[in-house]
């Protein structure tokens, strides 16, 4: 039996919610109290093959039931499934909600994670790496993940005058900020109706990054100070020879290299890859680091941009060997201080970033004395709203690698 509508979802038309959006209902995940009241006047068979008629959306009987179930209405339902088992009801359940910024994937934790306690964001990032590293790589690694994802684990700040708080992952540990993932959280809130267009403050365990939702999927992130720490480091690079660089902070530490042999195409990204990995095993030979000898662990090759609207292409290789398939917005906050060392950039001027994709960022710098305060702006959308299931018995529960 079709769902009987008038008029499209929530409109003066008709006098029942049809189904309950998606944004609804990881919302509700969140917060009870943000769970629609639906009256139950409408009874789903799932065991038909007829397709389902749910407001504006035609979908399958399964995943119509699948929306009534997570909707927590009281909606009726007929079910040819056997019950659920005690052990089925005991999985542990992450929901998660996907996005990509400029082609670049982000996945955010929004419930079912580990107590992390109150107290500062560093602590409790310290307690998630010594406690419960094994979720890190079972949300982001294979078989529910893969190399490429930045997880972003959204927490309450320890500062009222915050959105949210976020520690950043990804396959191989922690992050202390992530550009692309950050404009995806803000994204992901919007999505969940947790913020509006206009300013707002994100905690990250490197410092407040000040977010501008500019449209539901486009942000400005303000991001901490950048600054070039080491001008033309030289590295000898096995197969490669000698290698010239700037070390800098952008969030991350970056080695980034404008002379090099490589056409930064898509269809290089194997040769982009194996030379990018050699010279970061080379920095490491040589102990070429960061400032208080922190490790760099992410690699930036830059090139003329295939398009001349832009100012400069880049691939980045990132900490785990995957790499970055958006422009960076860490590397091209590093990008943008060593320009203005370098008398090439202006404050107030416009960078634009192309990436291996093709996709922008557009970033810009003002000075506060004399640090260098970078923004990003990109684009972020979100592709799904997940449920990951931690079976204690399943031999790849912690990820494989």
């Amino acid at each position: 039996m079709p769902i009987p509508h008038s008029g499209p979802r929530g409109s003066p038309e008709t006098d029942v919610w049809q189904a309950v959006p998606a944004s609804i209902i990881a919302a509700a995940t969140l917060d009870p109290a943000r769970t629609p009241t639906v009256r139950p006047l409408i009874e789903i068979d799932i065991c038909s093959d007829d397709s389902k008629d749910i407001g504006e959306l035609t979908t399958t009987p399964i995943v119509a039931d699948c929306i009534l179930r997570m909707s927590n209405t009281s909606f009726s339902h007929q079910d040819c499934r056997p019950a659920m088992t005690p052990a089925q009801h005991s999985l542990q359940k992450i929901v998660v909600l996907d996005s990509h910024t400029a082609g670049e994937p982000t996945r955010c934790v929004l419930s079912g994670g580990p107590d992390l306690g109150a107290g500062p964001l560093a602590k409790r990032l310290e307690r998630l790496r010594t406690e419960h590293d094994h979720l890190r790589r079972a949300i982001l690694c294979e078989p529910r993940g893969s190399d490429v994802i930045v997880g972003a684990w959204i927490l309450p700040p320890d500062t009222p005058d915050c959105a949210a708080a976020v520690i950043f992952f990804n396959n191989a540990g922690y992050l202390g900020m992530c550009g692309h993932g950050t404009i995806g959280v803000a994204v992901t809130l919007a999505h969940l109706g947790r913020i509006t267009p206009g300013a707002h403050r994100i905690q990250t365990p490197v410092g407040i990054v000040r977010v501008q939702l500019d449209s539901p999927n486009t942000a400005t992130i303000e991001n901490i100070p950048a600054y070039r720490h080491i001008a033309n480091a030289r590295v000898h690079v096995p197969q490669f020879g000698e290698i010239i660089g700037d070390v800098a902070w952008g969030g991350n530490w970056f080695f980034l290299i404008k002379d090099h042999p490589f056409d930064l195409r898509l269809e290089n990204v194997d040769q982009l890859t194996d030379f990018t990995w050699a010279v970061r095993n080379a920095l490491t030979s040589a102990e070429i680091t960061g400032a208080n000898r922190a490790e760099i662990d992410h690699i930036e090759l830059f090139s003329d941009p295939l398009d001349p609207a832009n100012h400069s292409r880049n691939f980045v290789l990132c900490p785990g060997k995957a790499y970055d398939r958006s422009p960076c917005g860490t590397g091209t906050s590093a990008k943008m201080a060593c320009l203005i060392a370098d008398g090439k950039l202006a404050p107030g001027e416009t960078w634009r970033q192309e990436g291996i994709l093709g996709t922008v960022f557009e970033g810009r710098v003002r000075m506060e004395g004399k640090q260098v305060i970078p923004s990003i702006t990109g684009s972020a959308f979100v592709t799904a709203e997940s449920t990951l299931l931690y079976d204690p018995t399943d031999p790849f529960r912690d990820g494989i690698g």
